[in-house]
């Protein structure tokens, strides 16, 4: 593949001119230049903000000023994010971070399959007809890897991960590949101390509320009227654990959302609803559960006795790995950090 910028490494004079470097990469595409900068240049802030360089952008061109290893780093990122204008995808603020977070990762020599040699990163996707997702931090990239590999994949960890858009997502493009033939999505009946036996309606009215962020993500991937089809024909399904009752599941993208709050029993009949061409993924924070006090979390014995079984696979999200507003990764950091002291002072275990 063809370069799609050219970098010319030049020295940077002043003080302190043996730590800094300075680069200028040229674009060749001027209309995809300007939408890799951003409007007013906020990408190219962004970069500035997240690696302490100085960027300054003239037409097609960028000029980079920074300590070697940072300006490296953007480099990187800004080739990755060119390439990806260049399919046709089109790229945010968020985009921008996951781009760097991954360019970061690349020096950090993390074991990461999908990041090749020579500078050049190749991250994780899920495609579907609506859109493109691309790994915006290391784990996602190894938690896409599993997905596609493993038949029964955990993921587990704080909220604005990512965890179940990407195994929503994932199921999607396996349904829209003809890889499975249906979807099966469903979740534990316990929210935050609320029962569905207090909601007004009948049993779709009283699920549906709970269930809507799994909706969400669907509609995200999958145009409206097929996704009303599909559910309507019985390819999509969308329902509570206790639905998987006496159930065999093959041919299928099955999805457990917020397992935190299945209890052993439930997990273990979930678990063994697996048929043949099936797909798994499992997905929770074992820090929220909220089943009745001294009940233990089907999710946290599930991934005690299965680990080291083969064809399982378990990622594990850390608050770092938050890809929603910067200030949800600093709330759940807060927390995570008051954890261990409170646990650190009674002497009690963090999961249940």
């Amino acid at each position: 593949m063809p370069r799609n910028s050219s970098s010319d490494l030049k020295p940077h004079v002043g003080p302190g001119a043996s730590d800094m470097t300075h680069i200028v990469l040229t674009f060749e595409d001027n209309r995809l230049a300007s939408a890799l900068f951003g409007q007013f240049d906020e990408h190219l802030a962004l970069l500035e903000q997240k690696l302490g360089v100085d960027c300054r952008a003239r037409g097609n061109k960028v000029e980079i000023r920074g300590a070697p290893s940072a300006v490296e780093q953007a480099r990187r990122a800004l080739d990755h994010l060119y390439e990806r204008l260049q399919r046709g995808s089109e790229i945010g603020g968020k985009d921008v971070d996951g781009a760097v977070r991954m360019a970061i990762a690349q020096d950090d020599q993390l074991y990461l399959p999908t990041l090749e040699k020579k500078g050049r990163m190749a991250l994780a996707q899920i495609s579907t007809r609506k859109k493109t997702i691309h790994a915006r931090t290391p784990t996602q990239d190894a938690y896409m890897r599993a997905l596609d590999r493993a038949e029964l994949v955990f993921g587990v960890g704080p909220a604005g991960t990512g965890k179940t858009y990407l195994a929503v997502a994932h199921a999607a493009q396996l349904l829209e590949r003809g890889q499975v033939d249906r979807i099966v999505l469903t979740r534990p009946a316990v929210e935050a101390g609320e029962r569905l036996g207090f909601l007004p309606g009948d049993m779709k009215e009283k699920v549906d509320p709970y269930l809507r962020p799994l909706y969400d993500a669907l509609y995200d991937m999958i145009p409206a009227e097929k996704v009303e089809r599909a559910l309507t024909a019985g390819a999509i399904e969308i329902a509570p654990l206790a639905f998987m009752r006496g159930r065999t599941l093959a041919n299928a993208a099955v999805i457990l959302d917020e397992a935190q709050n299945t209890t052993s029993m439930q997990m273990k009949m979930f678990l063994t609803r697996l048929g043949e061409n099936a797909r798994m993924a499992v997905t929770g924070d074992p820090s929220q559960v909220d089943l009745p006090p001294g009940q233990k979390s089907g999710l946290v014995e599930a991934m005690r006795v299965l680990d080291g079984v083969a064809n399982i696979v378990t990622v594990r999200f850390e608050a770092k790995d938050v890809v929603r507003h910067p200030m949800v990764q600093a709330i759940v950091e807060a927390y995570e950090r008051d954890a261990t002291e409170q646990r650190g002072a009674s002497g009690a275990p963090l999961d249940r």
